[in-house]
């Protein structure tokens, strides 16, 4: 389906992107820490309100 020349160029843009993604991340890590202080609980909320959703329709179908 695919040449092995595509091939390559797929896995070396994946691992290009995913070193370039690491890097930006540990350069903005301080900033991330100062302006989205607290997001974690609002993860945590929202996977609860899906888990909450999900358990309702279970046990109501």
């Amino acid at each position: 389906m695919f040449t092995t020349g595509q091939l390559i160029f797929a896995l070396l843009f994946f691992i290009s992107f995913v070193v370039v993604l690491a890097i930006q991340y540990r350069k903005d890590r301080k900033l991330h820490r100062r302006y989205y202080k607290g997001t974690v609980w609002i993860l945590i909320a929202f996977i609860g309100f899906i888990a909450m959703l999900a358990t309702v329709k279970f046990l109501f179908m």
